[in-house]
């Protein structure tokens, strides 16, 4: 597919969750620059590219670090540029999925012997966890919330319907009511700030919220790729709003002159509702999110300039 087709997969959310998001955009571009036949061109048209991917999902910061990774490539000729880009696209891929395995490994280990969970959303991260947990031969069970408008909580109900787990499937609003039978949450992120807050799918907050109130365990899955180095300088994260046809159908909202749809797709969790953040590199509090963007990310705070 060529790069309209890749981009409005993202944009239409055919393509879910930050990670395969990420990866998803990086093959799409290294496919690209390996067809590209203009030489004079040749940059021009793969940061053209680049662009266009990265204006699909501006909260998303995987998909902002998958796509700066790969255009730090080099060359002077254009097949040295082509093999740069492969190589750095190749490399970024592998990675994403090492990190998902190993997040799995170090995760699970938080995870006790008859425990239940509760989950949001579709998080390859955070169900790399909750996976790995059951495969150990731990008996757990996991709340999983329908996490509306999308419902994406209906992948992740099918994915450990799959594996075998025990699965409960609850509203949004029922989260509050459930707590008292939840020994942990575990979630993924779209992105990490610099100072530890969450940003990830809506409703996140509110369940971070009823945890911290009936002191049960935060814990966020995150590949060091989800932290934010925009944030160093002060940079906002970007909340997207989506279209109001995913909460209200078209005829339906037509029918009222006064009415507006507010749909954000996103939410903000600040860090002291978080326990523990679970990487491919280890377990962190939230207060070391700097370490992970200075160390694993290879941004220094005056090396970054936007």
């Amino acid at each position: 597919m060529n790069i309209d087709e890749a981009a409005e997969k993202i944009k239409n959310m055919e393509i879910r969750g930050a990670a395969k998001i990420a990866v998803f955009a990086v093959r799409a571009l290294r496919d690209f620059a390996l067809n590209v036949e203009a030489e004079d061109e040749f940059d021009t048209l793969i940061s053209r590219a680049a662009t266009k991917l990265l204006d699909t999902r501006p909260t998303a910061v995987s998909l902002y670090n998958g796509i700066h990774y790969v255009m730090k490539y080099s060359g002077i000729t254009v097949n040295e540029k082509k093999e740069s880009i492969k190589s750095l696209a190749d490399e970024f891929i592998e990675r994403a999925e090492r990190a998902n395995e190993q997040i799995g490994r170090i995760g699970e280990k938080r995870i006790k012997n008859g425990s239940t969970l509760m989950t949001h959303c579709n998080s390859s991260a955070a169900l790399s966890i909750i996976k790995t947990a059951f495969r150990k031969g731990k008996k757990i069970e996991v709340y999983v919330t329908e996490s509306r408008p999308r419902k994406q909580g209906l992948i992740t109900l099918k994915e450990l319907d799959d594996e075998g787990i025990p699965t409960k499937f609850i509203v949004d609003s029922a989260v509050r009511y459930f707590m008292k039978d939840v020994d942990m949450v575990v979630v993924g992120a779209d992105t990490i700030t610099a100072n530890g807050t969450l940003i990830n799918k809506i409703g996140t907050s509110q369940i971070a919220l009823a945890a911290h109130e009936a002191r049960v365990p935060f814990i966020v899955a995150a590949e060091t790729f989800k932290f934010s180095p925009k944030t160093l300088h002060g940079e906002l994260v970007s909340i997207e709003e989506r279209e109001a046809s995913e909460v209200l159908e078209d005829e339906v909202l037509d029918k009222y002159s006064h009415v507006t749809v507010r749909n954000p797709a996103f939410d903000t969790t600040p860090r002291e509702y978080i326990d523990l953040i679970i990487t491919e590199v280890g377990a962190i509090p939230p207060e070391m999110a700097y370490v992970i963007i200075r160390e694993y990310l290879g941004y220094a705070l005056e090396e970054f300039e936007g």
